[in-house]
């Protein structure tokens, strides 16, 4: 049976760490039929130099398989380069042979779960970032991308036994919120509150607010914790 695990953002290598053999032991008795997803800011893809490289091939290595949701901090023109694929019913960016990146708008199915991934949040530090250098507009989710959610959704019945999200609901941020990130940009936060309305699903996970925290029964949000989900 396919195992499954959850983590936080890691920044390109900064929080790779979570991920070695000393913090992630049981890492070493995976296989590439196993995943860990992480929820947003992977990082890996920034400019494709040589510390990008070095880290993806260091994580490609891995025993496992690494799915990522995209984050705020992302290079989404490069990101975006990279040729669509389908995998286990959603949409894809194979990034090396053992990292996909997990589109926006998708339910993915594994292990006869269903996974609903929406990336994406909106930069508090934007002011001292630049523009298509070090921040992208398409950090923030496009009128195709919420339409392609709705679409999917509706074919599973609004149904799903996950969610992956890089930000949260924004009924949610009084109880994740640091830094003031409750004063940014709320489009995202506030699509996720209403489509919440008429979801059906088991948990939500999410990362951004470098936390890690238990909400509720079902909201969880991630940063250095690496768990194992059923």
């Amino acid at each position: 049976m396919t195992r499954i695990f959850l983590t936080g953002d890691t920044h390109g290598s900064k929080e790779l760490w979570k991920l070695n053999s000393e913090n992630f032991p049981i890492g070493r008795e995976l296989t590439k039929d196993d995943y860990v997803i992480i929820l947003g800011d992977f990082g890996l893809i920034w400019n494709n130099d040589k510390e990008d490289l070095y880290w993806r091939k260091w994580l490609n290595e891995k025993p496992w398989t690494t799915l990522f949701v995209d984050g705020n901090h992302e290079n989404h023109a490069l990101l975006n380069q990279y040729v669509v694929e389908n995998w286990n019913n959603g949409k894809i960016h194979k990034i090396e042979s053992s990292i996909y990146h997990l589109m926006r708008g998708q339910v993915f199915t594994i292990n006869s779960m269903k996974f609903m991934t929406m990336g994406g949040a909106h930069s508090i530090d934007v002011m001292y970032r630049m523009k298509d250098v070090s921040w992208w507009e398409e950090e923030l989710p496009c009128y195709s991308e919420y339409k392609e959610l709705l679409t999917n959704l509706k074919k599973h019945n609004y149904t799903v036994d996950y969610v992956l999200t890089h930000t949260c609901p924004i009924d949610v941020f009084p109880f994740v919120d640091n830094n003031h990130k409750e004063m940014g940009i709320k489009e995202l936060e506030r699509f996720f509150y209403a489509l919440k309305k008429r979801l059906v699903f088991k948990k939500w996970y999410f990362g951004h607010f470098h936390l890690d925290k238990i909400i509720d029964d079902k909201h969880r949000c991630m940063f250095s914790d690496v768990i194992e989900i059923p």
